[in-house]
């Protein structure tokens, strides 16, 4: 138990040091493509930390032997867009209230497009209610439907890199790149390197720490699906997390709250498909639960977001849902 504890807090050390250079090169990767700060995050940045979740995923259901197997990409599945509509909205938020010294703010408002973040958030919303509902009916054609979600995601990446942003403001706030920090413009084979070395770290350590958290859940005696429904996404999104913190330390919640919202929407809909072509896709009571408490905090950052002028600190509540959900499961097991 005393490896597995060091392990943790290793490997979330290296994510979270991998996560510096990431954020660092991912930025400069989207001023190469000419891209604004929330295609950055949305697309960029969301895409390279989904990785790890995805892979969970892909590896469950398309790998997996067994039934009990499969159902672990399926928790996967729907753990991932809990965690992110929870905790990662919460750390957002909490991470401007201490940090509001440090950037020099009188008040924690969200610095970012809050129409565009609403839009996110009712996009989501309304694919996430297909993926649920889809987990409550039977029918021979389901695994077909999973085309359905690739292709929504598909859409969602094409609007992202048509809107165009304020590539200016994005360009202002760019920190010299690690790789080469005397230069005022890197070579794109160094952001590339550097953007690829980190990412690869970063898939890495999120395999250590997954097993990890896997062998803590079996500590605590806690069924496959339940631990993938619960613990391995918090360390599969942390990549995303640690993104977060980091953006918002630098000022750039824009960021960060992009980041995250891609990353919903990947996680919404790539897992979904591979889930619902190799399985039944057919929910229990936990699973059911997670949806409606996913909807719950989506719907709650949606008016929030819709409002406009956002406090963060009316973003941290929204981590309690995950609490209560946590003590939920914990009530089913006992």
């Amino acid at each position: 138990m005393a490896l597995t504890a060091f392990l943790f807090l290793l490997s979330a050390v290296v994510i979270y040091a991998a996560c510096e250079y990431f954020v660092n090169g991912i930025e400069w990767l989207g001023k190469k493509l000419n891209l604004g700060a929330t295609a950055t995050g949305t697309v960029l940045a969301a895409f390279g930390t989904a990785l790890p979740e995805s892979a969970v995923t892909f590896v469950a259901v398309i790998m997996g032997r067994t039934a009990e197997v499969r159902d672990i990409g399926v928790g996967a599945a729907m753990g991932g867009p809990l965690v992110l509509a929870t905790i990662a909205y919460a750390v957002v938020g909490g991470a401007l209230w201490s940090n509001r010294r440090h950037l020099g703010r009188i008040d924690t408002c969200v610095q970012a497009k809050e129409a565009r973040l609403a839009r996110d958030q009712s996009w989501f919303l309304s694919i996430f209610v297909v993926k649920c509902a889809l987990g409550l009916i039977a029918f021979a054609f389901k695994p077909w439907l999973g085309v359905m979600f690739l292709l929504a995601y598909a859409v969602y990446v094409w609007r992202e890199l048509k809107n165009e942003d304020d590539v200016a403001d994005h360009d202002e706030l760019l920190e010299p790149l690690k790789f080469q920090p005397r230069a005022s413009t890197p070579s794109v084979l160094a952001v590339l390197s550097q953007t690829g070395l980190a990412l690869l770290v970063i898939a890495l350590a999120s395999h250590v720490f997954v097993s990890q958290i896997e062998a803590i859940g079996m500590a605590m005696h806690l069924p496959p699906h339940m631990v993938a429904l619960v613990l391995s996404p918090v360390a599969t999104e942390l990549p995303e997390t640690m993104n977060a913190l980091i953006w918002v330390r630098q000022g750039k919640e824009r960021l960060a709250l992009a980041n995250i919202s891609g990353a919903m929407m990947i996680q919404a809909t790539v897992p979904s498909a591979l889930a619902i072509f190799a399985t039944p896709w057919m929910f229990d009571t936990p699973l059911l639960v997670s949806g409606v408490v996913t909807a719950v905090a989506i719907i709650y950052l949606w008016q929030l977001f819709r409002r406009g002028r956002v406090d963060g600190r009316r973003l941290v509540p929204v981590g309690l849902l995950y609490l209560l959900f946590v003590a939920f499961v914990v009530w089913c097991v006992a």
